[in-house]
């Protein structure tokens, strides 16, 4: 049990050590979720813009 105690304290540098790894996966995620909101805006305007399209043409 000693032992996995001392793998999470990292030798003292646990908060270092956890921080970085918490910061990484913020990052990951923001890289990850970030062209998800884009595309969604971008397929919005497309069909706002195809709409407007389609009444100029009538």
């Amino acid at each position: 049990m000693e032992q996995s105690g001392n793998f999470f304290q990292m030798g003292g540098y646990a908060f270092y050590v956890w921080s970085s790894y918490g910061l990484t996966l913020i990052v990951l995620l923001i890289n990850y979720l970030s062209p998800k909101f884009s595309e969604k805006k971008l397929i919005a305007e497309l069909v706002k813009r195809s709409k407007l399209k389609k009444t100029d043409i009538k």
